[in-house]
């Protein structure tokens, strides 16, 4: 198993929590930070290496 962090990122940027995650791969925890999106984005990261940044859709306009 391997260590991850899904961190919590606000519309400005700004880190607001921090998920530690415990997966057997990349992917698995790919899967995982997807799943914390919810109308905030999430940046997947493994140590010092960033993974992937995962963003809500778009809101719709009125």
């Amino acid at each position: 198993m391997q260590e991850f962090r899904a961190y919590i990122v606000d519309q400005s940027g700004h880190v607001t929590g921090r998920v530690d995650l415990i997966c057997a791969d990349e992917e698995s925890a790919r899967q995982r930070a997807r799943q914390l999106v919810d109308g905030h984005a999430v940046e997947l990261w493994q140590g010092n290496h960033k993974i992937e940044r995962f963003d809500p859709p778009p809101r719709a306009q009125p």
